[in-house]
């Protein structure tokens, strides 16, 4: 009986560790400018915000779409505000994330400024 509560208890713990861990401990951190061309909020159980920016790297070459997710509210009305303009998206990337409900993506949109 005491191992089933020590299971119990240690399993939900290492998954809420592990969890935390990915979500905090960024992968990679960098930057991405373009376009942004589509911000939305979706889902049906988990509302997430995921984006599109579009890079252009010479006028008339193939356009490069980076998808990201944007785990904040307040980043997420400064990026509509932004949608069309040229900006640099400041990201981090999350391997490994347990769940969709953090977002589509691994790559997370912690800021953004427009260039000028």
């Amino acid at each position: 009986m005491r191992a089933l509560l020590v299971v119990a208890v240690l399993v939900p713990c290492a998954i809420a560790g592990y969890a935390w861990t990915t979500l905090h401990w960024p992968y990679s951190v960098g930057q991405r400018a373009g376009y942004i061309q589509k911000l939305s909020h979706r889902g049906s159980a988990c509302k997430t915000w995921e984006g599109e920016l579009v890079m252009m790297t010479v006028p008339g070459t193939v356009v490069e779409r980076f998808e990201f997710s944007v785990p904040s509210d307040t980043v997420a009305s400064q990026l509509n505000a932004m949608v069309g303009k040229l900006v640099a998206l400041q990201y981090e990337q999350h391997k490994w994330v347990p769940s969709s409900c953090f977002g589509d993506t691994q790559y997370f949109v912690t800021g953004a400024r427009v260039i000028d």
